[in-house]
């Protein structure tokens, strides 16, 4: 292909990113959405290279040209929308937390640091955190196994118990493993001395639902049992996930210790005190009548993943819509929120989140936090990009936030076992 061939691919990928295709074209539009707004940087580098040494060799025409500098200028819309990111979301914070929020909280200076992240998108290990591989929380396959995410001077320092955040991969509830989201705020919230949890779980179609939420609860009690011998607080467990990750952390968060996605382990408790669903499915009873709701029960939630359909099993899609279980739920039992989701999300409808935050507030007593991203696709924080690594920060910041508000002072000193899992 030549320049101008590769500068045409480009400006279509650009229009898209800007202008998404329809929601029948969801798929392909956001693989190219995904990575034409969260790595604009390095296609900018790569663009200007590719027209300086097209001009070196005398094959750049001025229509070329032209078509280069456009796709430049449209990058360029793309990026400040990105770096409006974390402006965006410290207006959610305080907004609901208070303009006083950050008093006593470690803000580190991530500015210095972001551009040089830039270079290494997909480099999210940091250098002071372990990893204690693949424990089995349930049954004897790699389904039920289960990562931790610590900082290295957790393991000698005993003294203490820190907030646990447990993540969820998503995947579309039919694939997936724990190794491959989440790694930048596990890694984030680890170097700022938490403990964090990945879990596998198992996939429909093979596995239909609810296998899913059972599993997530299971990894709950495991966690609710076991962290404290890693260095965990089992009495302060956060909740996140992106995606399908997203739609079990929160309905997780709002179904605890319901005995239906609990069988064979009834008495365990399984409350947390947050959740952070990023671009989750809230709504997979197309309850609240939104048309791509509704198609994606019909189409795919009910084939793929319940495998039986909506029509004569409403109970069980009510159940497992996340909007729904607040119409039932005690609001006491609601922990507090903090959800974020792109405006140009082509597989999940902003929509369902725009629905979901507001009947939340609407029944809450708790804090419920709500950043919007205009211009971002979905699975917008899975690797390095200059708006992940912004929210990732006030992620970060709600976090410890809520970790210092809620502490309570408890402390034992648990065993840490000795385990040829870590990494």
């Amino acid at each position: 292909m030549g320049f101008r061939g590769r500068q045409l691919a480009l400006l279509a990928v650009n229009a898209n990113a800007l202008r998404p295709l329809g929601e029948r074209l969801s798929i392909p539009a956001f693989f190219a959405g995904w990575f034409g707004t969260e790595l604009t940087p390095q296609i900018m580098a790569v663009t200007a290279l590719d027209a300086a040494q097209s001009g070196a060799r005398g094959k750049l025409r001025v229509t070329d040209a032209l078509l280069a500098g456009v796709n430049l200028a449209l990058l360029g819309t793309i990026t400040r929308q990105a770096l409006q990111a974390g402006s965006l979301a410290e207006s959610s914070l305080r907004e609901s937390l208070g303009d006083d929020y950050a008093e006593g909280l470690e803000l580190r200076a991530e500015a210095p640091l972001l551009w040089r992240r830039l270079a290494r998108p997909f480099a999210m290990r940091r250098p002071d955190v372990e990893v204690i591989r693949d424990l089995q929380y349930a049954g004897k396959d790699m389904r039920g196994r289960l990562d931790i995410y610590r900082s290295k001077a957790a393991g000698s320092d005993r003294q203490r118990r820190r907030p646990v955040l447990l993540q969820v991969h998503g995947g579309a509830w039919m694939v997936g493993r724990k190794e491959e989201q989440g790694q930048l705020l596990m890694n984030e919230m680890a170097s700022r001395d938490w403990v964090c949890v990945a879990v596998n779980y198992r996939l429909a179609p093979k596995h239909p639902w609810p296998a899913q939420i059972i599993d997530v609860k299971r990894a709950l009690a495991w966690v609710r049992d076991n962290i404290a011998d890693y260095g965990g607080d089992p009495d302060h467990i956060v909740i996140t996930g992106g995606s399908a990750g997203g739609h079990l952390s929160s309905l997780a968060a709002l179904s605890p210790n319901d005995p239906a996605y609990q069988p064979g382990f009834e008495d365990a408790e399984t409350s947390v005190v947050a959740c952070v669903p990023f671009y989750g499915v809230y709504d997979v009873a197309g309850a609240t009548g939104d048309g791509a709701a509704i198609a994606m029960r019909d189409e795919f939630m009910a084939p793929r993943v319940f495998a039986k359909t909506f029509a004569g099993h409403e109970a069980e899609f009510r159940a497992g819509s996340p909007i729904c279980r607040l119409d039932d739920l005690d609001p006491a039992q609601i922990p507090d929120f903090y959800a974020l989701h792109g405006t140009l999300d082509s597989l999940v409808s902003v929509r369902q989140a725009r629905a979901f935050i507001a009947r939340l507030r609407e029944v809450s007593p708790r804090t419920v936090t709500y950043t919007e991203l205009p211009g971002a696709q979905h699975a917008f924080e899975v690797f390095g990009s200059i708006r992940s690594h912004q929210l990732i920060t006030a992620v970060a910041r709600w976090l410890e936030w809520h970790h210092q508000r809620g502490q309570a002072g408890l402390s034992r000193q648990p065993e840490d076992p000795l385990s040829d899992h870590v990494a």
